[in-house]
């Protein structure tokens, strides 16, 4: 009888096949900090929570309010006057038994003072409802220890996020439309060995239909090479007179007409992408020449020892290229060759991962901690494709020389970008920085804040040294009409987004954006920007 799947594996199946038990393994030992219970943060974890964090912890000094009954579904009449972090931990252990929650009713600044210590114990700091200048504080200190931040903001119909993490390494950034790892141009011998060990003229038309289109490919390529000085076809002309040489090794039946044989319509239709020449992808180029892979020392990540390891067996046993997959396409074979060919590609991965351990093990500087085969394994299964991400600081975004103007100054100019949304967020704060309200929270007419909030924008454009962009006077006053709100729409909205990417940074799985996200709920569009 078949093992039945664990109560787990059941619950959460779904995402078990996005990252795996090794990616739940990490959200399962990963605890994350959320400063402040509001709408928007309560919602991240909620979407933290389900999919099975390990633990959460809030810190939040205030009281549930009314008001907080209107957008925050964790809260009801009976959390009225109490611990905002105590009710928020209760209602959001409800969702998921096997999440431990923690509440801490403390302001977060004097815990950054007192016990700066205190935030080393996280995978991720998730910050809402935080002052420009509180928010700059304890991101300095986050960044000092290494500690990923999330900002999270609803604003009115406005949704904002940033990031704000020194280096994230990512082995498993899954690309949306990766080619396979065939090497028919540049075949390993175990590889050549297994195409040659096949007599397509002796097998009946049955096992004929059932070579793998892998094998096909490999065949006709060397026929081809033997007429163009040993090299495959480059440009369309030549592709597609390589198909047609393709077509004529189907068989022809008594009636004298093509037999349908799928496995050489499938050769025909992988050529332009199975002949395209084996590379080193330019990000992993990159990273071979970075600071971090030239210079290591036992603190450094494992991921640069591994890039390390990977570039010196790029310039040994893999002759230019990196290791194999190991992986292979379905396609239309039997069973039997099918699995021979897998097995083919399983066993040089095997052997490149090896030698690859072995540059690891051989390296002059060693990793405070060892390194496993099984890792090894994992990481050259992915070589193609790492990437790091290196976000830019607050402290350097908020610092007119070095943010990245020419992306704002760029976007301002263009009516359809998000960017105008950026400029009032920065002017709202600078707005509640001096008058200790955001522009429209009062009771009375809006004039006042319009006219306060147009000078707040003309100064930050003037101190970003911005030419030639203007902020319209539509936004400001739409800006002032929002008043500061936290919409639950938005917040819920924000809790989707803000969750994958704290997920993203937990299992080191999937590219994170970098470094701000904005959100416009009024027409539901949403971008990126590395300010």
């Amino acid at each position: 009888m078949a093992a039945q799947p664990s109560d787990k594996a059941t619950r959460y199946d779904r995402q078990l096949r996005l990252w795996g038990d090794h990616g739940q393994a990490l959200l399962e030992a990963a605890h994350v900090c959320l400063i402040n219970a509001s709408a928007t943060g309560t919602e991240i974890l909620k979407n933290l929570v389900l999919p099975g964090i390990g633990a959460f912890t809030i810190v939040d000094d205030k009281k549930v309010s009314i008001g907080d009954l209107g957008n925050n579904f964790f809260f009801d009449k009976s959390c009225v006057g109490k611990s905002r972090a105590a009710s928020a931990t209760a209602l959001l252990q409800e969702l998921n038994s096997e999440v431990k929650g923690c509440s801490v009713e403390k302001n977060v600044m004097l815990i950054a003072r007192e016990e700066p210590s205190f935030f080393k114990a996280f995978a991720t700091v998730v910050a809402t409802e935080m002052t420009e200048a509180a928010l700059l504080e304890l991101a300095k200190l986050l960044w000092q220890q290494s500690v990923p931040l999330l900002v999270a903001r609803a604003y009115g119909f406005l949704g904002y996020l940033r990031l704000t993490c020194a280096e994230h390494c990512i082995i498993e950034s899954h690309p949306d439309n990766a080619h396979h790892d065939l090497r028919i141009d540049v075949p390993f011998a175990g590889l050549t060995e297994y195409v040659d060990s096949i007599d397509l003229e002796a097998l009946d038309s049955t096992a004929h239909s059932h070579v793998p289109f892998v094998v096909l490919l490999m065949k006709w390529a060397r026929i081809w090479r033997e007429s163009h000085s040993g090299a495959l076809p480059k440009n369309y002309t030549e592709k597609k007179q390589f198909k047609e040489l393709l077509r004529q090794g189907i068989r022809i039946n008594e009636e004298g007409n093509p037999m349908e044989e799928e496995n050489f319509d499938e050769a025909v239709k992988s050529v332009n992408i199975a002949l395209v020449p084996t590379s080193i992808p330019s990000n992993v180029i990159a990273l071979f020449n970075d600071s971090h892979c030239t210079n290591l020392s036992p603190s450094s990540l494992h991921f640069w020892f591994l890039v390390r390891a990977l570039k010196e067996f790029v310039a040994a046993e893999g002759n230019g290229v990196l290791p194999v997959r190991g992986s292979i396409p379905d396609m239309t074979a039997s069973s039997k060759m099918f699995i021979d060919l897998q097995k083919v590609y399983q066993h040089q991965a095997s052997l490149d991962a090896e030698a690859l351990k072995h540059h690891l093990d051989c390296l002059h500087v060693k990793p405070e901690c060892d390194v496993t085969l099984g890792d090894v394994k994992h990481f050259c299964k992915n070589a193609a494709f790492l990437r790091v991400i290196r976000c830019k600081s607050l402290e350097d975004e908020h610092n007119a020389e070095t943010i990245n103007v020419s992306e704002i100054s760029a976007n301002l100019t263009d009516p359809n970008s998000l960017m105008v949304y950026y400029v009032l967020l920065r002017a709202a704060d600078r707005f509640c920085a001096i008058h200790g309200f955001y522009p429209g929270s009062q009771l009375g007419p809006l004039d006042g804040d319009v006219t306060q909030m147009k000078e707040i924008v003309s100064g930050l454009i003037k101190e970003l040294k911005l030419v030639d962009v203007s902020v319209g006077n539509e936004y400001i006053t739409e800006m002032c009409r929002y008043g500061g709100a936290e919409y639950h729409s938005v917040s819920a909205f924000l809790g989707g987004v803000g969750a994958q990417e704290v997920i993203k940074l937990i299992t080191y799985q999937y590219v994170p954006f970098n470094n701000t996200y904005l959100y416009s709920a009024a027409t539901s569009l949403s971008a990126t920007f590395e300010l």
